[in-house]
């Protein structure tokens, strides 16, 4: 049997032995919008929970937009366009428009990359598009701390001080958040470093509803949500795409109602119910731009883990182009390597703010409890791959032969979108 998985700016194919019982797990069969653009701008005059976005710029003098990083296939070069020509039509002043880049304590995106991020070469010459930079704290206001448990809330400055405050983003599965995208943006997108390593620390991350999908007592999501209110509010332009990255959704208003509708839409497609758990998973890091390094492959293995039996094989593809990441990232998964699972959850877990990015390793953790987790990538060389402390494999094929032959079960599990879909075993 052949099948693919998505792996770098295409899909990988593996063939798989004859006789094996597999289950091809993928999002319901979610339909493209015919229009885009014309859904975009239905979106701009009929926002849910604000006034349409003409009457918001004609109150206001200055606009700040977020948009996610490279490491997010939004649709920018589709809604950028439009939203900057309608508010420059109100009367606002291109210059008077900031496009930021919700950066996170991720690196910038410059030059052709940043090109490619926003996607439309009108909008990068007609406003100022920066990146946000976590570190810097000049460029950060202090509003205080979330009454629930204490964060400390620095916001960048060029966002707060805007009078028209935009998060624009990608709203899927996220294995910490519940979903990515609203409040998100803003929290961590935009967050000073001590704001993102707080609510980024074990107390949060071993949550038991920090988890995919999960939005109700998720410790994260009610933290963003306090965030959003400290801030005094904000818009979002939400977008959900199918597996082909087609627009399949857009809508515009105040930040919580309208992530929540998209939420409702792009729940009803990713979240998959499959009969009884499987010995053998191959799954993907989701392809490009999400699988450009180790980091981010973790998501496809978390996504993953809910379906695999324990003592079960999760095998997974991901091409990690730029290598494992940034050497915050590095130095964390060195220490899971020399001291082992148990010794890292005990140092981090003696924490109040998490040392940056190692709550990827964290979150790593958590597939391995299950399971034997078995990694395919052409990327990583050398040091890196003993750094992922995991299994290297050279050929999927073999590797899903083997699996199944250890747990003398044929019954095999294939995830081709990998972290964009999200199975659970129906109760």
């Amino acid at each position: 049997m052949k099948i693919e998985v998505n792996y770098g700016k295409g899909k990988l194919p593996v063939r798989l032995p004859d006789g094996l019982d597999v289950t091809v797990i993928a999002k319901r069969d979610m339909p493209g919008l015919a229009d885009p653009a014309s859904a975009i701008e239905a979106a701009f005059t009929a926002p849910l929970g604000a006034p349409s976005l003409e009457e918001l710029a004609r109150g206001a003098r200055t606009a700040c937009i977020l948009i996610c990083d490279i490491t997010r296939p939004v649709p920018n070069g589709l809604f950028l366009p439009i939203l900057i020509r309608r508010l420059m039509a109100a009367g606002m002043a291109a210059e008077n428009i900031t496009v930021l880049v919700a950066t996170g304590l991720h690196r910038p995106n410059e030059g052709a990359e940043l090109a490619e991020l926003v996607g439309d070469p009108w909008a990068l010459e007609q406003v100022r598009v920066e990146n946000h930079f976590a570190t810097d704290d000049a460029a950060h206001v202090d509003l205080g701390r979330t009454a629930t448990r204490g964060t400390v809330v620095r916001l960048d400055r060029r966002l707060v001080d805007a009078d028209l405050k935009i998060a624009t983003g990608l709203v899927e599965p996220h294995f910490m958040a519940g979903y990515s995208g609203g409040r998100k943006v803003i929290a961590p997108g935009v967050a000073h470093a001590e704001t993102i390593t707080t609510f980024h620390a074990a107390r949060f991350m071993e949550h038991p509803r920090a988890a995919n999908c999960v939005l109700d007592g998720n410790p994260l999501h009610e933290e963003q949500l306090e965030i959003i209110r400290m801030l005094g509010g904000a818009l979002a332009l939400n977008t959900v795409i199918t597996e082909d990255r087609e627009l399949s959704f857009v809508n515009f208003g105040e930040v919580v109602e309208s992530h929540m509708a998209a939420v409702a839409h792009a729940r009803a497609y990713s979240e998959v119910e499959v009969e009884a758990p499987f010995p053998t998973i191959l799954t993907s890091a989701a392809g490009y731009p999400l699988d450009k390094t180790y980091y981010q492959t973790v998501k496809g293995m978390v996504a993953a883990m809910d379906i695999l039996s324990p003592g079960g094989d999760l095998i997974i593809a991901s091409e990690c182009a730029e290598g494992m990441g940034s050497p915050h990232y590095v130095e964390a998964q060195r220490r899971l390597v020399a001291g082992g699972p148990d010794r890292f959850l005990e140092e981090i877990e003696a924490k109040s703010h998490a040392d940056i990015d190692e709550w990827q390793t964290e979150m790593q953790l958590k597939p391995m409890r299950i399971g034997n987790i078995h990694l395919y990538s052409e990327g990583l060389k050398g040091e890196d791959r003993g750094l992922t402390g995991v299994e290297m494999t050279e050929d999927l094929a073999a590797s899903v032969t083997a699996a199944v032959a250890r747990t003398g079960s044929n019954r095999v599990a294939v995830i081709p979108e990998g972290p964009y879909v999200v199975p659970r075993v129906m109760d």
